[in-house]
């Protein structure tokens, strides 16, 4: 079953990269290389992708993607300008530090999701992730080092979306 998800899934990436339909024809040539691109990342690596495959045939959790993919660009280009801004400025204000944030999430699917949210946002970028559920962000303007405030300033922006994606 996994392997199908993966299949179905990497097949329209595939699509959606190469869009075998620009001229009104379909280029059957690209569609079979994709089939068999698919069909070779479902066999090798399905083992090393989560195991959580549910996620992605709910059309609830698709909903709240859908919801947090401009969210989480609104956030991107937020920061984008941001540090545009500090780089700019004469005196550099920047405060780089390292911060402790506490995440919610048990699932691993929904950790990594969190980690790369907050790594693809500019002026942070997860350095390391502990057992118990803290994850150490390198942040460019440290606000707080208190866990919850920075939690809230870095995390919880992404989190609530990202626990009703995977979990």
């Amino acid at each position: 079953m996994r392997r199908s998800i993966y299949l179905v899934l990497t097949f329209i990436i595939w699509i959606l990269l190469t869009w075998p339909f620009a001229d009104g024809t379909v280029d059957l040539q690209v569609v079979v290389a994709g089939i068999i691109a698919s069909a070779f990342v479902a066999i090798i690596f399905h083992d090393i992708l989560p195991k959580e495959h549910h996620v992605f045939v709910s059309p609830i959790r698709i909903f709240w993607f859908l919801v947090y993919v401009p969210v989480f660009f609104y956030y991107v280009t937020k920061a984008n300008f941001d540090v545009v801004y500090r780089a700019l400025h004469p005196q550099m204000p920047i405060k780089p530090g390292i911060v402790k944030i506490k995440t919610n999430l048990k699932s691993d699917s929904a950790i990594t999701a969190l980690a790369n949210s907050i790594t693809l946002t500019p002026g942070t970028l997860t350095v390391d992730l502990t057992e118990d559920g803290y994850l150490y962000i390198h942040w460019i303007n440290v606000k707080s080092d208190d866990v919850e405030q920075a939690t809230c300033l870095i995390a919880q922006r992404f989190e609530w979306f990202i626990k009703k994606i995977f979990e």
